[in-house]
């Protein structure tokens, strides 16, 4: 009986180890073909990057000296809010913010950045953008949105104003003010610019800016009032003025700001409490005045009254209101030379906004507002 020989223990493990290195051997080809491959990608690509952008002429940053204006180019530019259908299917102009969302679609063949944004802007447009009731509304459905509150939107102003309803504000307001403007023009009112630095307090208290003029003493104009009364007194008949005030009020009310923009002129007889010194009194009752105010939603936009047109009366009712006269000595002696009888108001620009949009705060009606606590931006 025979059998095979069988192979020795020694030949089995040399058997063993050659097929290991054969896995080992393809498994280092294989890594080394894949190397190979990444490589020669790799240079593919370098070489694609290196070659010019048959496109490159209808896209990227424009340099400073292509923006500095030279000469007139000739081009029309449309504004985004005038893409319509009209205009389907031609070439156009348009400069805009990429953030702005629209409903016109572009097909968009050149684009060029004139000037880029920080990478992270301090406050988000679409945050800013959110109105209280949307955020309410959010919180009741248990979703917490982000609130930007009133600092942080005044702080970074420039940003708060890309806003929607700001832009609806101050258009509201400069409609208002031509409206106001118009008005008085059409019934034969003159507009007039009167000085806002003075020698002297235009109404009386503490409630004045003061500054060195020069080494003169001078505060800032808390109204127009004393130089339109001048001018009434030149015979320009009517006078209207749209411009700053300032009042160095330490309120921190919402309706109240330490400049503001004011007022109109007209006439007006009226009586109420004692106000300011060139405020006529009452005939009857020297505790009252001829004066009134008008009022919107509850709160005071327009106070008016007749002036005191007398010049002896006046500097009686400046130094009863502790006026050192002296600093408006040529105020008064212009009443000396014959004034006629007269009367006139004032309204807060922004708080008429304010009250007419609804709004809970005059600084929403302000572009950079000022108040006890705020110089800047």
């Amino acid at each position: 009986m025979s059998s095979e020989p069988q192979n020795p223990p020694m030949e089995q493990q040399q058997q063993h180890q050659e097929q290991e290195e054969g896995s080992t051997q393809s498994k280092k080809a294989a890594k080394l073909e894949k190397l190979r491959l990444r490589e020669e990608k790799s240079a593919s690509g370098a070489s694609a990057a290196d070659a010019p952008d048959p496109l490159a002429a209808n896209y990227g940053d424009v340099p400073l000296e292509d923006v500095q204006s030279k000469a007139v180019s000739g081009r029309k530019w449309i504004e985004i809010a005038n893409l319509n259908e009209e205009l389907k299917g031609q070439n156009v102009l348009i400069r805009g913010q990429a953030h702005a969302i629209r409903s016109v679609e572009i097909q968009v063949k050149k684009l060029y950045c004139i000037s880029k944004a920080v990478p992270a802007l301090p406050i988000n447009i679409d945050d800013a953008a959110r109105g209280e009731i949307e955020i309410e509304k959010a919180l009741q459905a248990g979703k917490q949105l982000v609130r930007v509150n009133q600092d942080t939107r005044l702080n970074f102003r420039v940003l708060d104003l890309r806003t929607p309803a700001n832009q609806g504000i101050f258009r509201v307001q400069c409609q208002v003010e031509n409206i106001f403007r118009q008005f008085l023009l059409a019934d034969g009112f003159v507009g007039i610019h009167t000085p806002k630095l003075i020698g002297g307090s235009s109404e009386g208290g503490s409630a004045v800016f003061k500054l060195d003029y020069k080494g003169q003493p001078a505060c800032l104009a808390q109204s127009p009032q004393l130089h339109k009364q001048l001018a009434i007194c030149g015979d320009f008949g009517r006078v209207f003025e749209i411009g700053p005030v300032f009042r160095a009020e330490d309120s921190y009310t919402h309706r109240h700001l330490c400049m503001g923009l004011s007022s109109i002129y007209s006439i007006a007889i009226r009586w109420l409490s004692v106000r300011p010194f060139y405020t006529m009194p009452c005939n009857d009752d020297p505790a009252y005045s001829n004066s009134f105010y008008v009022f919107i939603r509850g709160e005071e936009i327009i106070s008016g009254a007749q002036r005191v047109h007398v010049p002896e009366f006046l500097a009686t009712r400046a130094e009863a209101c502790g006026i050192d006269v002296k600093t408006i000595s040529t105020y008064i002696d212009s009443f000396g030379y014959g004034a006629p009888l007269h009367g006139g108001f004032g309204v807060g620009l922004e708080r008429v906004v304010m009250l007419f949009c609804a709004l809970n705060n005059i600084r929403k009606t302000s572009l950079f507002p000022r108040d006890p606590l705020r110089i800047a931006p």
